[in-house]
């Protein structure tokens, strides 16, 4: 597994606007998004399991109006922060987590056999 970049610590505030990132999900393009929850970072997949669209209705928002859960806003189907477990709401099982470490102020999600970064652009 490779770590990258993905930002500062203080980037990903509690409960606060998910840090998007594009990613290759077993060779097909699509979003991971970043959070903080109880002091911890954690990263999916942006990616509904009920019907395969992204969670956020606006750029990052993906907290519900508490910031208890992740919450997809089209058809309303919740997550839990910390496992990406369905909640309640029209899932189809959980989020597809992203291995995330954070150390001296830096957050890096991990590549594994399914998720890689996305091709760099050609010039």
């Amino acid at each position: 597994m490779k770590a990258i970049r993905l930002c500062s610590s203080a980037e990903l505030l509690e409960s606060g606007q998910a840090m998007a990132f594009d990613v290759k999900y077993y060779g097909q393009e699509a979003r991971g998004f970043a959070i903080r929850f109880q002091g911890l970072a954690y990263a999916y997949l942006n990616r509904c399991t009920h019907v395969p669209i992204e969670l956020d209705y606006q750029p990052g928002r993906v907290f519900d109006d508490r910031g208890m859960w992740l919450m997809c806003a089209t058809h309303g189907a919740t997550y839990a922060p910390k496992t990406g477990d369905c909640m309640g709401g029209p899932c189809r099982g959980g989020l597809v987590k992203i291995e995330l470490s954070e150390s001296s102020g830096v957050v890096h999600w991990h590549t594994s056999s399914k998720l890689q970064p996305p091709e760099p652009p050609h010039e």
